[in-house]
């Protein structure tokens, strides 16, 4: 916490919504256990009173714990806006779990997570996953603008195809007809090519017509 001397025992780093800043959650585990420890004794004596004594005391030091750990640790938005207390036996918190309405107490008023040795590594993947969905939905905005870009582009590209079709259709009607000309000219020509060619008049009549004059 800025301007705090009090150091928490564990802090996990998570992404903040600029990378350049994260976010810290804070994991506590200095529960002080003389209380569990006289639950546990008046549990193996069978003393019904000390039993609901011992445990009306533990639970209220499990609320201060809690209470504790939010002043200290919590500080948002250089914090996650709760925390983690972390019970170091199965055992604490297996009692923690079985007292009705405890652990929703602590995380309803205190905004204190309860874990033991065996799910703390569950409830931290649950939290990465969490993160990283919230990382994805944050670029899924980026990765919609990119392909409203990429559509705009590609419209436009459409247009140019369509609009260059166009000249070339245009382009083959021209050649199309230059072609139909140009197979007129070719008949016109072969029509000249068959005419008879014309007499020179310098040059002697041919054999057969003088022949003939005989």
């Amino acid at each position: 916490m800025p301007g705090s001397n009090e150091l928490v025992e564990f802090a996990i780093r998570l992404p903040g919504k600029q990378d350049e800043h994260p976010v810290w959650l804070p994991i506590d585990s200095k529960y002080p256990v003389e209380h569990y420890q006289r639950l546990m004794d008046a549990y193996d004596a069978a003393d019904k009173g000390a039993i609901a004594q011992a445990g009306n005391a533990f639970e209220t030091s499990m609320k201060l714990e809690a209470k504790k750990i939010v002043s200290k640790y919590v500080s948002p938005p250089h914090t996650t806006d709760f925390a983690i207390l972390y019970l170091p036996t199965e055992g604490l918190f297996a009692e923690v779990i079985r007292r009705p309405g405890l652990v929703e107490a602590i995380q309803n008023d205190c905004r204190v997570m309860i874990t033991g040795p065996a799910n703390l590594a569950a409830m931290l993947n649950s939290l990465q996953m969490g993160f990283k969905t919230l990382a994805i939905e944050r670029r899924s905005s980026e990765v919609w603008s990119l392909l409203g870009s990429v559509k705009n582009e590609f419209n436009k590209f459409g247009e140019i195809v369509e609009a260059t079709k166009k000249s070339i259709d245009s382009a083959a009607a021209k050649f199309n007809e230059v072609g139909v000309r140009t197979r007129a000219i070719q008949r016109k020509l072969r029509d000249v090519e068959e005419l008879p060619a014309p007499l020179d008049p310098t040059q002697p009549a041919p054999l057969l017509e003088t022949l003939d004059h005989e």
